[in-house]
């Protein structure tokens, strides 16, 4: 069986890379395509994923620079990928990747992180910073979404099955697209920023590792560390609202960039907790910093809560707030602090095992087999079901 797989596009690593590199060590033999792929050497080879094939847009003078600007455009690109010879094609999805054109009798199966935020669910907040980072307000900005809006619909109805990463997406595409999923967690690493930290020793800043993106609300954030001048948050990460985010940074935040996981892991696993503030489609990073021992602070809607065990629960990982505003963080953070020694890193630990990458394999293969795509035979080495 001849297999493809189709990425939305390769700028910088993150939890949907962290999917496409495990599908390619599922499906070895397969050929990748994105709409470009800007990855260093180095990047790839830290998260192991092999070269894949850009559309002509990565060829254009000084794209990395403005690609996002040319986001009225992606729908005809990606459609531009031929994957006509193969007989099954598997989307690793976030936006436009599922809108990739197949022909009859093949099969395509979209892993879909989410329906694309800019357009759906996260509009209101695109709207303002624009999709992609760029300025599609008012009138205009209006009808390329509508315009895309429609597209995106089309094309996800020639989906043949669709997965979904959380309960939340799955919810997202039945309202969106008017299919069903199934729900298969994404494969994590839960020990990436664990190995060779030795115990957990929690210090005294916290701490958040994310995509400086308009969604993820870093503002928020940078809002109530203000309001809380004697505790220290350090940001790890990279991202187009990076600039921004600095120059509105109060003295007690410091924005790293991106760190190398070594960096990365010394900075979470001596973390006295990590926030995610977004309205999260699922949240790898959320689980890793499970991983590492350390509790999660977390916006209770969405992936996170089907990640973290709140206050609640007999065996805390974490803190969930309702609200996404910068009060109600300020508050979760007292509720952590008075409740901090009920949160032990082993429970967090226990918990990041549940998304193991294994068990990532085990069930996509296992909807593969229910569809009739593969073998059924559960002896058959997983990537050997689709040679």
């Amino acid at each position: 069986m001849r297999v493809a797989l189709v990425h939305d596009w390769l700028d910088t690593p993150g939890g949907g890379e962290l999917v496409l590199a495990r599908l390619m060590r599922l499906f070895p033999d397969a050929d990748a395509y994105t709409l470009v792929d800007y990855l260093a050497p180095a990047e790839r080879a830290q998260i192991g994923l092999r070269d894949t094939t850009p559309t002509r847009l990565q060829r254009w003078p000084l794209s990395r620079r403005w690609f996002r600007a040319a986001a009225v455009v992606f729908p005809q690109l990606i459609e531009r990928i031929d994957v006509s010879r193969y007989d099954l094609v598997v989307s690793d999805s976030h936006a436009i990747a599922k809108g990739v054109r197949t022909r009859p009798g093949q099969v395509h199966v979209c892993y879909c992180h989410t329906p694309a935020r800019f357009a759906w669910d996260l509009a209101d907040i695109y709207e303002r910073s624009g999709p992609l980072g760029m300025p599609f307000a008012g009138l205009a900005g209006r009808r390329i979404l509508d315009r895309f809006r429609r597209w995106d619909r089309g094309r996800a109805q020639a989906v043949t099955h669709y997965v979904a990463n959380s309960r939340h997406v799955a919810a997202l595409i039945r309202s969106c697209y008017e299919r069903e999923a199934i729900i298969v967690h994404p494969p994590v690493e839960w020990d990436r920023f664990s190995a060779g930290s030795g115990p957990v020793q929690r210090g005294i800043h916290y701490v958040t590792l994310t995509r400086l993106v308009p969604y993820k609300r870093i503002d928020l954030l940078l809002e109530a560390f203000r309001a809380m001048p004697n505790r220290e948050l350090r940001v790890i990460g990279d991202g187009p609202e990076r600039r921004k985010l600095e120059a509105g940074a109060p003295s007690n935040v410091r924005l790293l960039g991106r760190l190398a996981d070594t960096e990365a892991a010394k900075e979470i696993s001596s973390s006295r907790a990590f926030f995610h503030v977004a309205k999260e489609d699922f949240g790898i990073a959320t689980v890793e910093a499970q991983g590492a021992g350390i509790p999660v602070i977390g916006y209770g809607v969405g992936g996170t809560a089907e990640i973290v065990s709140g206050l609640d629960s007999t065996t805390p990982t974490g803190v969930l707030f309702a609200e996404q505003t910068a009060e109600a963080i300020v508050a979760a953070v007292e509720r952590f602090e008075a409740n901090a020694s009920r949160i032990t890193p082993q429970a967090c630990r226990d918990n990041a095992r549940r998304f193991a990458p294994a068990r990532f394999d085990a069930e996509f293969l296992d909807a593969l087999r229910g569809w009739g795509i593969v073998q059924s035979d559960a002896a058959t080495p997983p990537h050997a079901l689709v040679q």
